[in-house]
């Protein structure tokens, strides 16, 4: 190296600062190690930690009785033990809701519908202000208590 180049390097590192030195191959194993720990932890989170929908619900049917009434046939997965509601609506042909109904599910015996008692059928009665052409269920969600 000669003086012209030790200057122009030192002129250089003045300049732009210090060469970044390459990562050694321990900090790159620490590195990799620590990336797949968060990855498995992520990943099981997704797994385990969520979990199944505490309640849901599924339409079977619904008949529209008259302008004043549709009856909404459901069924309920939940925790036998454990008491929901379940919003029951009536739509119009424009999609509007045109009725409403909460239908308390409480906790029922083990033997009682399907799967252990975790699946059991309902029919809910929404009012309505003029005739509907669709019953669904809103939501279902767990009574606190």
């Amino acid at each position: 190296m000669t003086v012209s180049d030790a200057s122009a390097a030192t002129s250089l590192t003045n300049r732009y600062g210090r060469p970044k030195r390459a990562l050694t191959r321990r900090k790159k194993i620490i590195l990799t190690a620590v990336i797949a720990v968060l990855v498995l932890a992520f990943v099981t989170w997704l797994a385990v930690g969520r979990g199944p929908a505490a309640v849901d619900s599924k339409v079977i049917g619904f008949s529209v009785t008259d302008a004043t009434l549709t009856e909404v046939d459901f069924q309920v997965i939940k925790n036998p033990g454990s008491t929901a509601q379940c919003a029951v609506k009536a739509l119009g042909s424009d999609f509007a809701v045109v009725g409403w109904d909460v239908l308390t599910i409480g906790p029922n015996a083990a033997g009682t519908g399907a799967d252990q008692g975790r699946t059991t059928a309902h029919r809910a009665k929404a009012r309505t202000e003029s005739l509907a052409v669709s019953g669904v269920v809103d939501s279902c969600w767990l009574v606190s208590g």
